[in-house]
């Protein structure tokens, strides 16, 4: 399971090649997307790609390949690394100029690679089975333009090991005013008395499509109360469940946070419906 795209080949990853000028290796200069796809069945292959063109319209960098050209090519990737449980990582740098220099570069065609690496089945939607995450919490330290899914993850990538390093799973953030705004690698939801709360999105969250997809499923559905707003951490400290969200954890419940147990500390049943109605609607997006 080793065979990448770079630049309109498919080709083994160790002779996948870039220039050391390349601006995403230099700057972070750069768009990505991670779409699973379960036994080769992507999830939100549509509103991924669109998050991914407008990063790339927000940041500049002009690349023509159409949704069609792309849906092609994450289809053959798949089937070119055996299908099954995959996770299908996109890049689109800026491209290779011939010097370091800051200011955009003209006339510099864009580096486009894309991979494939294994993820775990789905999880069954099972209070009693699942396992719960611990998190911890601290103060957002990243940049202010969040909502563009740049490849210069740095600030994300030190609030994650400073979580790792403690014995967490993730690290769940807030801003200056005390209201959560996301984790380190994903979205967070909380419930209280039977209501799924998640913050507002802005420029301080990613606008996570996992995050979209439960939030339209839970309004199609009805059954389910969702509130989007800002939440404060008071309100997360005293919450009855919490969730992160992402494309490779999908909605997964958190148990414990700074040491302390969310709720009665157990996986709750609003998360499992909600999970049970994600599993059953997921493919649809």
């Amino acid at each position: 399971m080793n065979t990448v795209y770079l630049n309109g080949a498919f080709m083994p990853i160790e002779d996948a090649k870039i220039s050391p000028l390349d601006r995403g290796f230099l700057f972070g200069d750069g768009i990505y997307e991670v779409i699973p796809a379960y036994e080769g069945k992507t999830v939100g292959l549509a509103p991924h790609m669109q998050r991914m063109f407008n990063g790339l319209s927000a940041i500049g960098i002009e690349c023509n390949k159409s949704l069609e050209e792309w849906t092609d090519l994450i289809n053959q990737l798949i089937e070119k690394n055996g299908g099954g449980n995959l996770g299908i990582y996109l890049q689109v740098s800026r491209g290779a100029d011939v010097k370091r220099y800051h200011a955009y570069p003209e006339g510099v065609e864009p580096t486009i690679f894309a991979m494939a690496n294994p993820i775990k089945p789905a999880v069954e939607a099972n209070a009693s089975t699942a396992k719960g995450f611990s998190v911890a919490t601290t103060q957002d330290m990243r940049w202010k333009r969040c909502q563009i899914k740049s490849t210069a993850l740095l600030g994300n990538v030190m609030h994650f090991q400073e979580g790792y390093a403690s014995g967490n799973d993730e690290m769940l953030l807030y801003n200056e005013d005390n209201f959560l705004t996301e984790a380190s690698s994903s979205n967070v939801f909380i419930v209280k008395d039977g209501v799924v709360i998640t913050p507002v999105q802005d420029n301080q969250i990613l606008s996570g499509i996992t995050r979209k997809i439960i939030l339209d499923i839970l309004e199609k559905d009805g059954s389910i109360p969702v509130e989007v707003r800002n939440v404060s951490m008071e309100e997360v400290f005293n919450a009855d469940e919490i969730w992160v969200t992402s494309a490779s954890k999908e909605l997964t419940p958190v148990t414990t946070i700074d040491g302390k147990s969310v709720g009665n500390g157990e996986v709750g049943a609003v998360w499992e419906a909600a999970f049970k109605l994600y599993t059953q609607f997921k493919h649809n997006y």
